[in-house]
């Protein structure tokens, strides 16, 4: 049997600017995400979990609450991103320029704005994207700047192989 490597993320050595990541992923938000995301985190707003509510609106239905936006479309950026982040270091230019709704769903993309070396710590990079987020007809719900750290070649934390007995 021959094993082959799983898809381990880009390193720093593998980014440069100019290049767009069209994230593979794609995500349908249903009313269980919105609401759960919501009360979990504790925002009151009834825009983004009471119906009724939201009804009377402009916008006649649920918010996808702001937040759980940019936590998915960050989700969706890693495998291309961040998969050998050693941190992150902020979001920057969050804008949310169309409503999102429960029902639509999220699709993405990063293009890759300034790679630098770390003065501070030569095992990393320091890598920034632009990423946008847009609905299933293509009208974007959100877009930020992200930095990151990402590790070098060979520097990241090793991942054990594991042996399948035949």
């Amino acid at each position: 049997m021959n094993s082959v490597p799983s898809w381990r993320g880009r390193f720093f050595e593998d980014f440069a600017v100019g290049d767009v990541y069209q994230h593979s992923l794609g995500r349908t938000i249903t009313q269980t995400d919105n609401s759960w995301f919501t009360l979990l985190t504790q925002n009151t707003a009834p825009l983004h979990f009471d119906h009724h509510y939201a009804a009377q609106t402009e916008f006649g239905q649920p918010l996808v609450n702001s937040t759980f936006t940019l936590a998915l479309v960050t989700g969706q950026t890693v495998s291309d991103i961040s998969q050998n982040v050693m941190a992150n270091l902020g979001w920057d230019e969050v804008r949310l320029p169309n409503p999102l709704f429960e029902g639509d769903t999220v699709y993405s993309t990063s293009e890759v704005l300034e790679t630098r070396s770390s003065q501070s710590r030569p095992n990393v990079g320091i890598v920034t994207v632009r990423t946008t987020g847009y609905k299933q007809d293509g009208t974007p719900v959100i877009t930020f700047r992200r930095t990151v750290m990402v590790y070098r070649r060979g520097q990241a934390p090793t991942i054990p192989a594991v042996t399948v007995a035949e």
